[in-house]
């Protein structure tokens, strides 16, 4: 891991890799080890699931799920772009807020995002009963922030094979997670727990009196 990471931004990799290990050690993705307990499973009534063996367990929403969500990855690549996005981002922003603010940013982002998506399933998808994992949500926040502090800094779109203005990304990237999200396109990913942590990040900055291009 890099030393000349801040702090919180190297724990942040370093746990998510630690519990993605975990994950792979003990099969999660058969066994349910850890998703059952710690993967975000919607809001209402727990379900039965049978897990092979006699072995049925009682699945569904507990509050601490609003954190450990995040720290949890469906696969390879999932956590590949997660974490590379958070080492990209996380460092950068983490030095211009200070270790104390970013990690109270990180987290409300996470959080948020994690509300937004239970809000969505329980009135648009009650039938559904699988969960959400990813710390995309808090990646998203990361994203608004540095469009906020550095709105004229180039970013890339794939696939528009150009750079541009950070402020311009986001509003383009906001709007497609909305669009996917509200007609169903690529199913399976969790567009509007993405759209949570953006907004919410960005209006926690506007509190705190951040506005684009202004240091904190």
């Amino acid at each position: 891991m890099p030393t000349n990471l801040p702090p919180v931004t190297r724990n942040l990799l370093i746990a998510n890799i630690l519990v993605f290990a975990l994950q792979y050690l003990l099969r999660d993705q058969d066994t349910l080890a850890l998703t059952r307990w710690f993967a975000l499973w919607p809001y209402g009534h727990d379900i039965a699931v049978d897990l092979g063996g006699g072995d049925v367990a009682g699945i569904g929403f507990r509050v601490w799920q609003l954190v450990t969500y995040g720290f949890m990855h469906g696969g390879f690549m999932h956590i590949v772009l997660n974490m590379y996005a958070l080492y990209m981002f996380g460092g950068l922003i983490e030095r211009v807020m200070g270790a104390r603010r970013f990690t109270i940013y990180y987290f409300t982002c996470l959080v948020a995002a994690a509300v937004a998506q239970l809000a969505v399933i329980y009135l648009f998808e009650s039938d559904r009963m699988y969960p959400t994992v990813g710390a995309s949500g808090a990646v998203f926040g990361l994203l608004g922030a540095f469009a906020m502090l550095f709105p004229r800094e180039k970013l890339m779109l794939i696939p528009i094979p150009i750079g541009i203005p950070a402020w311009l990304f986001v509003i383009l990237y906001g709007t497609a997670e909305l669009v996917f999200g509200v007609t169903g396109t690529l199913a399976g990913i969790a567009h509007f727990a993405h759209l949570g942590g953006l907004v919410a990040g960005l209006c926690l900055l506007w509190a705190w009196g951040v506005r684009p291009g202004r240091a904190m």
